[in-house]
């Protein structure tokens, strides 16, 4: 959108984590402001007409009708927990939330770099989103400690940590899928 630009580039102002987005980490999206020809947004173009008002949670407005269906499906990175992390974000600080967000990316980085099949960069991708820090940290831990990880082919690590991921979101009581927004296609009469 012309005219909108931030700084922060890993956490957006309605509550995605970009940086942990597979269109950003392919360099398809510049995330959030990040360059002129960004799709517009209508939530960009409030933050231009609230000045000062860096993230949605700092407007007094907050949330406000934008926000009433923004969880309920997701594009090519979760949606699910917006606001729930924009009120992490709020609660701890933002310095302190892109601390924790740069650890998952590290993470991320890992799960991508070692044992991605080259079918599991979304579900990696959501896994890292919506775990928490320390479920993704036992995560590698069970990792390190297989001892046939050495000997084993880049398949069977790959389903081997999607399973683990798999796992860590069903004690979670949540699954790993994106939603797509249903369309109703009806034939014409």
């Amino acid at each position: 959108m012309k005219g909108f630009n931030r700084q922060n580039q890993l956490f957006s102002l309605c509550g995605l984590n970009c940086g942990l987005c597979p269109m950003f980490l392919n360099k398809n999206c510049p995330g959030c402001g990040g360059g002129e020809g960004n799709q517009p947004c209508k939530i960009a173009r409030c933050s231009m007409e609230h000045v000062g008002v860096e993230y949605c949670f700092q407007c007094s407005k907050y949330p406000c009708e934008k926000y009433d269906l923004i969880d309920d499906f997701d594009s090519f990175i979760t949606h699910r927990n917006r606001k729930f992390d924009m009120e992490k974000a709020k609660r701890l600080g933002i310095d302190a939330y892109n601390a924790e967000q740069a650890e998952k990316a590290k993470i991320l980085e890992v799960l991508l770099s070692n044992y991605n099949d080259g079918r599991k960069k979304t579900l990696f991708c959501v896994a890292v989103n919506l775990l928490e820090l320390q479920d993704l940290q036992a995560v590698l831990k069970e990792i390190d400690c297989k001892p046939d990880m050495e000997t084993i082919t880049l398949k069977e690590k790959s389903a081997f940590v999607a399973g683990l991921l798999l796992d860590a979101a069903t004690m979670k009581n949540f699954d790993l899928k994106l939603r797509k927004k249903k369309i109703n296609w009806e034939m014409p009469k």
